[in-house]
C-alpha cells in the first residue's frame, strides 16, 4: 500500500478549506451584519443584485441599502430575501450574535469520565468540550492510558469520525477487518461506525490521543 492508499486519497482530490484563511471580525452594528450576510449568500449562489431583486421582488436599490447596513430589513424582507437564498433567517443574525468559545485544559487536569471501555481498565480524560457550536459539529478529544490492568476490547462502536494519535507504547488496533501496530507518531483514521479498538497489548503503559467526531443533535426547531 502506498503512501497516498494510506491516506485515503484519490487521484484529484484536493482539501477545499484553507486553515489559513482571516474572516472578517464579528460586527457589533445589526444592520451590518445582516447585509454582510445577504451579501455572502448571494455571492455563494453565484447571484448578481440583479438576480436577487427578481427572486425577491425588491428593488436592486433596496438590496444595495440592505447588503451595506443602512436599513433596517423588516421580518418580512428577511423572509423573502431567507427564500431566495435558501437559508433560515437565523443565518443572517449568525455574525452578529453567536459567540466563538474555547475550551482550555492544563496539563493534568483533564475530566476522567467513565465510557464503554472504562470498565476494561481503559483511563479516559477529557481534554475539552464545546457544545452548541456553530460548525453543526460535536468534537470529543481524549486522552486514553491502557496499563497492565487493561483489558483488550475491539468491539467499540459508535456514530462518527475517529482519529488516534499514538504517544507512548504499542498496541494492535483492529477497526472492522484490519489490524494495525500502533507505535508512538502513528495515527489511524477511520468510520467509527464499524467495531474498533485495541485488540493486543503489545508494549506498556499505552498512551494515545482519541479525536472522536459527529453530527450536533439540534433541537426540532432548527
Amino acid at each position: 500500500m502506498n503512501k497516498n492508499e494510506k491516506l485515503g486519497a484519490t487521484q484529484g482530490q484536493v482539501l477545499s478549506q484553507d486553515p489559513h484563511a482571516v474572516r472578517e471580525p464579528k460586527e457589533n452594528n445589526l444592520e451590518m451584519a445582516i447585509g454582510h450576510e445577504v451579501r455572502i449568500y448571494r455571492k455563494k449562489l453565484g447571484l448578481t443584485v440583479t438576480d436577487l431583486s427578481a427572486a425577491t421582488g425588491m428593488s436592486v436599490g433596496m438590496l444595495s441599502k440592505i447588503e451595506n447596513g443602512n436599513i433596517s430589513p423588516s421580518l418580512t424582507t428577511l423572509q423573502a430575501l431567507s427564500r431566495a437564498l435558501g437559508v433560515p433567517i437565523t443565518a443572517f443574525f449568525r455574525r452578529f450574535e453567536e459567540p466563538r468559545r474555547a475550551s482550555f485544559v492544563k496539563a493534568g487536569e483533564g475530566i476522567n469520565i467513565e465510557r464503554r471501555g472504562t470498565r476494561a481498565g481503559h483511563q479516559y480524560s477529557l481534554l475539552g468540550h464545546i457544545d452548541n457550536n456553530t460548525s453543526g459539529v460535536i468534537v470529543e478529544p481524549y486522552l486514553i492510558k491502557l496499563t497492565a490492568d487493561s483489558d483488550v476490547f475491539p468491539t467499540f462502536q459508535h456514530e462518527g469520525m475517529e482519529f488516534l494519535y499514538m504517544l507512548e507504547g504499542e498496541v494492535v488496533y483492529r477497526h472492522a477487518e484490519s489490524l494495525y501496530t500502533m507505535q508512538p507518531g502513528d495515527s489511524l483514521f477511520f468510520d467509527a461506525d464499524a467495531p474498533h479498538g485495541p485488540e493486543v497489548l503489545v508494549r506498556l503503559p499505552a498512551l494515545y490521543l482519541s479525536i472522536i467526531s459527529y453530527p450536533q443533535r439540534r433541537g426540532a426547531d432548527d
